[in-house]
């Protein structure tokens, strides 16, 4: 059975390093993995075009490139999407759109086998598709060792924060901003007082209880901020943002210095 090398940092209190990917190509999982920085690779399932056939292969590539996979998923259908994630090897799962207590226990018993949880011994990767690389205990074990990490980014998940948290089986917590400031009818408004107040709540409750708090960050000076007020969990941008800010970045220059060359000549 594959280590959960997530879990193993979080269990032994260290921090932890990833970033997120939208592209569902393999070879950019193997790519992350060849820096030898990153502890994980977050697939962005909620904003990508995906099959499940690319779960799989995310899987592979993860554990060819020494990485822990982890997948984000939406609210529905949350059971179905974490349940054939895991089956694929995907070994932790990233719940956006958390409203409730009972979506809280719902995501746990989402990962969680049974009799705890919802999830089922089958024949597929993460079993070695005829049972015979892994033992039923084997499959109850990973389903606890997958890291079950939370969005907080609904205002109702804000008011009911320590609720929420006291959930048993929330392994990570995360403010989201974004749709922090939606949900309170203020899109595009993430500076706001108001959303500044709920992402230091939701940190400091969430480091109080004893849950570890991610953070996302664009550069490594924005993990300065987190990591005084206790987060220990960083995940450095996202491939599309890197992207992009790379190509407008360099391409302004490339144009600059085109057209600088051009003037000269004229």
């Amino acid at each position: 059975m594959r280590e959960n090398r997530l879990r193993k940092l979080i269990d032994k209190g260290q921090p932890t390093l990833g970033t997120q990917i939208l592209i569902p190509w393999p070879g950019l999982m193997e790519i992350i993995g060849q820096t030898g920085i990153f502890d994980y690779a977050e697939f962005l399932s909620e904003y990508a075009p995906f099959d499940l056939h690319d779960l799989d292969n995310l899987a592979r590539a993860a554990e060819l490139a020494n990485l822990s996979p982890m997948i984000k998923i939406e609210q529905q259908p949350r059971t179905f999407l974490a349940e054939r994630a895991l089956a694929a090897g995907i070994q932790n799962i990233f719940f956006a759109d958390i409203r409730t207590v009972e979506d809280a226990k719902e995501a746990v018993r989402a990962v969680r086998s049974e009799p705890k949880g919802m999830s089922g011994y089958r024949m597929d990767r993460r079993a070695g598709y005829v049972f015979s690389t892994t033992t039923p205990g084997d499959i109850i074990k990973m389903g606890e060792d997958a890291v079950v990490a939370i969005m907080i980014e609904k205002n109702s998940a804000v008011e009911n924060l320590e609720e929420i948290l006291s959930t048993e089986g929330i392994d990570m917590v995360e403010f989201g901003p974004s749709d922090y400031a939606l949900s309170l009818g203020m899109p595009g408004e993430k500076s706001h007082p108001k959303v500044k107040e709920a992402e230091l709540k939701t940190i400091t409750t969430a480091v109080r209880m004893g849950i570890p708090v991610r953070a996302e960050v664009r550069m490594p000076s924005d993990a300065e901020r987190y990591i005084e007020l206790g987060v220990h969990h960083i995940c450095l941008s996202t491939d599309v943002l890197i992207l992009h800010h790379w190509l407008k970045e360099n391409g302004e220059e490339l144009r600059r210095i085109i057209s600088k060359a051009r003037s000269s000549k004229d």
